[in-house]
């Protein structure tokens, strides 16, 4: 069982978790008592699904840390200095923050090639590359100021491999490249900066549209809970070698079985051993 205090009084800001990977994070560490922010836009989900930064925020209380929901468009450098400011006036610092915010346009699940999709695609450098590129660039005051500063990139096995798009692919081995660049800069202030790999994970984007595939139940009997990744974070932050594993990839996984924990489901993750270079037999959804 998690210590249910672990992460009190630490202050924790997860972008974009109005659901998915980013809520399911917020959720886990508010669980083991964190003061969580949340950011993201207050108009709902170009896929039309339920969720809200105030409904994460309200999750995170009631499971028994302190949720903050700020409105903020990860798009627009303006209001990512406006959320930063905010939380340095109500706080003034941050322990650890989770870059996880990205932008999904609603074909992104379609069959390749990239140019017979839509453009939108290529969203995802701003709103999920050069976004964590700018939230850590603001963050980095605060995270200086906290005892034991951590830089979390929400990455994926789509660093080197094929999956979804070619936009995707850049992303996240952009990702990858920023936390391996960030941890040379960060090591003498003691901040570590890591990249996490969750494994499919069962979003309400993931399980919205699996379901309703013919055996679609399941395919998503492995999935990951959207919690999981938080105990990730949790357990690589409670590590007293973190500094040590600065600038690597962690596949969440692989941390699992190090640490010696399971998701909250009851079930040890896979990790999976992909191919390179070509589209695998995974149906895989991320955030």
């Amino acid at each position: 069982m998690e210590n249910e205090l672990a992460l009190k009084g630490k202050i924790v800001l997860v972008t974009g978790g109005s659901r998915g990977i980013g809520k399911g994070i917020a959720i886990a560490l508010g669980k083991l008592g964190a003061t969580v922010f949340i950011t993201g836009r207050p108009q709902k989900s170009p896929n039309k699904l339920s969720g809200s930064i105030e409904e994460t925020a309200e999750a995170v209380t009631n499971a028994g840390g302190i949720g903050h929901a700020i409105y903020c468009d990860h798009a627009n450098d303006d209001d990512v200095a406006a959320a930063f400011e905010k939380i340095k006036k109500e706080t003034g610092y941050i322990d650890i923050l989770v870059n996880n915010v990205t932008s999904l346009a609603n074909d992104i699940l379609y069959p390749p090639p990239f140019w017979t999709k839509s453009l939108q695609l290529a969203d995802q450098i701003t709103v999920g590359l050069r976004s964590a590129y700018v939230s850590s660039y603001y963050a980095a005051p605060l995270l200086l100021k906290s005892k034991k500063g951590l830089i979390v990139n929400i990455s994926y096995y789509g660093a080197v491999s094929y999956h979804l798009d070619p936009a995707y692919g850049a992303t996240k081995a952009g990702l990858d490249k920023l936390t391996w660049d960030m941890a040379i800069d960060f090591k003498p202030f003691g901040v570590s900066v890591i990249s996490v790999w969750p494994g499919p994970t069962a979003t309400e984007f993931a399980v919205s549209l699996i379901s309703k595939m013919e055996g679609g139940e399941k395919m998503m009997e492995n999935f990951e809970t959207p919690e999981f990744t938080g105990l990730v974070i949790k357990h690589v932050y409670s590590d007293p070698d973190l500094i040590e594993m600065s600038g690597s990839v962690i596949i969440g996984a692989e941390a699992a079985v190090k640490y010696g924990f399971k998701d909250i489901n009851g079930k040890l993750p896979q990790v999976l051993k992909l191919g390179l270079g070509a589209p695998t037999e995974y149906f895989e959804v991320n955030h």
